[in-house]
């Protein structure tokens, strides 16, 4: 059975990018009579705040958007689901990790490192209890891992060039976003992800913890890195920066309706469409989308 999951981080107010992603995550799992899971990553407790997640159960309660697996309301969320509850989860694949001897301390603050980190912390040899350092994965020069994308085939990624030793637990002991979310999508054995284009280089790094760690259930995953979604002058949608919020929509009377309208023209479908059960009769057969970025105009 297809096992998924919509995995939204509380940093911000969703936009329609994210709102895409959730949708199209939604029907290829309906498609195909699979299970979908809400799990909410909360690992940058700096900047995850009430209102966001709020803001998450009210986006995909006004998508008409349902889900099989996870929390229902923002309590149960807090009160069983949050990342903070599965640290063990955490610690154990940290620990697999270490053992394979790929693993070092990195004392270097975050500010002094401009653009790709250069691994100079490697041959310190720093034990890795040492107080106030991240622990960061060896990525060597010839390190590639092959992505498989369910469309644009095999995508081989230089991890030296693209994803340098990259973090897997913070300086303030907390895992980091690459060993968490592969954690969690082992322990609710996820079979296909879906993920925008921009986030390919993180599936090649948790292809590469699993590698690492004899976790080869997580290579037989389908992935798919679908288009992003940009605004007008074709910049990036960010949470940070309220980018056309689905908060802002809502407030502004636009109704589901005008969503869907709008998602299915941006997707080039002939079809007008105007609620998720209505996309998903339209898309009984393959998802159609273009192959590069879309403008929200």
């Amino acid at each position: 059975m297809v096992r998924s999951r919509i995995a939204p981080t509380p940093s911000g107010y969703l936009h329609f990018g994210n709102a895409a992603g959730f949708v199209l995550t939604w029907l290829w799992v309906r498609r195909q009579k699979g299970s979908l899971r809400l799990r909410i990553d909360d690992q940058d407790t700096t900047r995850s705040r009430p209102e966001y997640i709020q803001d998450i159960f009210k986006t995909l309660d006004w998508l008409g958007l349902t889900w099989d697996e996870g929390p229902q309301t923002p309590d149960a969320y807090t009160q069983q689901y949050a990342q903070l509850h599965h640290a063990h989860r955490y610690n154990i694949l940290l620990n697999q990790l270490i053992a394979t001897g790929k693993v070092f301390a990195c004392a270097c603050p975050r500010s002094e490192i401009a653009g790709q980190y250069s691994g100079a912390c490697s041959a310190l040899h720093l034990p890795l209890n040492t107080p106030q350092t991240a622990l960061r994965i060896n990525t060597p020069p010839g390190c590639v891992v092959t992505v498989h994308d369910v469309q644009q085939g095999n995508v081989p990624v230089n991890m030296y060039d693209e994803m340098r030793h990259f973090t897997i637990r913070r300086r303030d002991g907390i895992a980091a976003y690459q060993l968490s979310s592969l954690a969690d999508d082992l322990a609710y054995q996820i079979n296909l992800i879906v993920r925008g284009a921009d986030l390919l280089h993180s599936t090649a790094a948790q292809l590469y913890l699993a590698q690492l760690t004899g976790h080869n259930a997580f290579a037989q995953c389908r992935f798919y890195h679908h288009p992003l979604i940009f605004d007008a002058q074709g910049h990036k949608l960010s949470k940070s920066a309220g980018s056309a919020s689905l908060k802002a929509w809502r407030e502004g009377g636009n109704k589901p309706a005008d969503f869907y309208l709008k998602l299915s023209k941006l997707w080039g479908w002939k079809e007008n469409v105007t609620s998720a059960a209505e996309m998903l009769e339209v898309a009984a057969g393959e998802l159609h989308l273009p192959d590069g970025a879309i403008l929200l105009q």
